[in-house]
């Protein structure tokens, strides 16, 4: 029998690695595009029809509402989150799925054994280059979804919801008949050494849902007298407000409201209820929602967002303590004035130090430290920190927006850091004598400040003038020694004249 002749070897096509190793990246780089070379072509066509549509609806939403506006927008819905969730996964699954396709029908014939360990070893780069992404993503939107659970309140009955109003989320204007959101933010000094909670810093956000501009009231910690509402149990033990001499100051009010749990039956944290009805008595003012920090998480907060710049105006010292008699020890070091990069360690002790100053300067700073971080927050950054910012927010911040509303403070968030103005008005001893305070004259202030044309930058609300204050002057440059020094004014101004 004649031999049959033998088939010839396939020949190896020159830059074969070459070639299956481009179209391995291009297929990574644009999903579907390696395909468009190989017999599986039609799927190629499909994935990048489907790539397509979904950059062209982001862009469009990028385009509509902002890069902001859209983070904003997926990052406060729970049901949103969990359906990108799966949708990252299955589109990275479908993408590493055809990086590996892309390889595998890309080999021409011939190729050696390296030269296909090689290309495999791309594929396994390529879909790792998709993984890392994912993972990440996939990583951040969980902490969100988990923080928006653990940090907001999940019903409307939350307390604070609806001081002024409820905002429709989803209508066009969710604030169209609110015209005022005012937002109580309290700094709780609770810690081992201390019996309950203290609120040692006490500040509102009134905030214009027309015009996005808004005022930051600080309260003192050190009011005598404070008002009760005759609609909080507290006001059977205290008819006359909180009136039992220097020992009964604001700060201990929560404190004061949890002792007398009884007469608050079924309410879950009658402390942080009745603080924030009796500084909405303080100012006229009605708080629809309050957000809780624990200042010992403070200095984390800051550092999760990068610092802070701060014009320091005044130098404050830092481990200091004042004792009794005046005498200031501990001072390990010096914030100095001037333009300051702050870390959180030292701007908690910007924010809190007293020990060479006085509880009044020390509203001013907070007030100061709480602008700054509004209007210098980041999305890069916050982006980059954010698993460590969202775990500090976890732990150590409550905020009372019921979950269903936090769609309708999107706009509202942007335009407070777009268009709003940003001014302070510090309750200090030149306007307020905290131990006999004039509460009327103190809600004509408040009032005044948040109307839409205020007719006043400075006044006086104390029926009587304390021992250490001093009427507002026009000059407020003051002088000690050698050494001239501007001291920030007291009233309503803007937030970058006290700053």
């Amino acid at each position: 029998m004649p031999a049959t002749p033998s088939r010839p070897a396939p020949t190896r096509p020159a830059g074969a690695l070459r070639h299956t190793a481009g179209l391995t990246i291009l297929g990574t780089l644009i999903p579907g595009a390696g395909l468009l070379r190989t017999r599986a072509r039609n799927l190629g066509r499909l994935l990048l029809l489907i790539a397509g549509l979904v950059l062209a609806a982001l862009v469009y939403k990028v385009l509509r509402d902002g890069v902001v506006g859209s983070a904003l927008q997926v990052g406060v819905s729970r049901q949103t989150m969990l359906v990108l969730i799966c949708a990252v996964l299955l589109g990275a699954l479908v993408w590493m799925g055809s990086i590996v396709l892309t390889s595998i029908l890309a080999r021409p014939r011939g190729m050696t054994r390296d030269e296909r360990l090689a290309s495999s070893i791309v594929a396994f780069l390529c879909c790792l280059a998709v993984a890392a992404p994912t993972a990440y993503a996939v990583r951040t939107l969980g902490v969100q979804r988990s923080l928006v659970a653990e940090v907001f309140g999940s019903e409307d009955g939350s307390p604070g919801a609806g001081g002024t109003g409820t905002p429709d989320p989803g209508a066009d204007n969710p604030w169209a008949d609110i015209p005022r959101v005012n937002v109580l933010l309290l700094g709780s000094d609770a810690g081992t050494d201390r019996v309950g909670v203290r609120t040692d810093s006490m500040m509102v956000a009134s905030i214009n849902t027309r015009t996005g501009d808004t005022v930051l009231i600080g309260v003192p910690r050190n009011l005598e007298n404070a008002p009760i509402p005759k609609s909080n149990p507290l006001s059977t033990l205290y008819p006359d407000g909180y009136n039992c001499g220097d020992e009964c100051l604001l700060n201990g009010i929560w404190t004061l409201a949890g002792d007398h749990a009884d007469l608050f039956p079924g309410e879950t944290n009658p402390g942080l209820r009745t603080i924030r009805e009796v500084i909405g008595e303080i100012l006229g003012l009605k708080i629809d929602n309050t957000a809780v920090i624990d200042l010992a998480g403070f200095a984390d907060l800051v550092n999760a967002m990068g610092g802070v710049d701060i014009n320091v105006k005044e130098r404050v010292c830092i481990g200091c303590k004042a004792l009794s008699d005046g005498t200031v020890v501990g001072t390990t070091d010096w914030i100095e004035t001037g333009p300051q990069h702050l870390d959180g360690y030292h701007a908690l002790w910007y924010a809190r130090s007293r020990a060479t100053t006085d509880d009044f300067s020390r509203m001013r700073r907070q007030r100061c430290v709480m602008g700054a971080l509004i209007k210098q927050v980041s999305p890069s950054t916050m982006l980059l920190r954010y698993p460590a910012l969202a775990e500090v927010l976890k732990t150590h911040v409550s905020v009372d927006i019921p979950q269903s509303q936090l769609q309708a403070w999107v706009p509202l968030i942007e335009l407070v850091q777009g268009k709003g103005t940003l001014r302070s008005l510090p309750l200090t001893n030149k306007l307020v004598d905290v131990g006999n305070p004039d509460y009327p004259a103190i809600r004509e202030l408040i009032a005044d400040a948040t109307s839409d044309n205020p007719v006043t930058s400075s006044t006086t609300a104390s029926s009587t003038t304390s021992p250490g204050s001093a009427e507002p002057t026009g000059d407020p440059t003051t002088s000690t020694g050698t050494e001239t020094t501007t001291e920030p004014a007291d009233g309503l101004s803007d937030i970058s004249t006290t700053c």
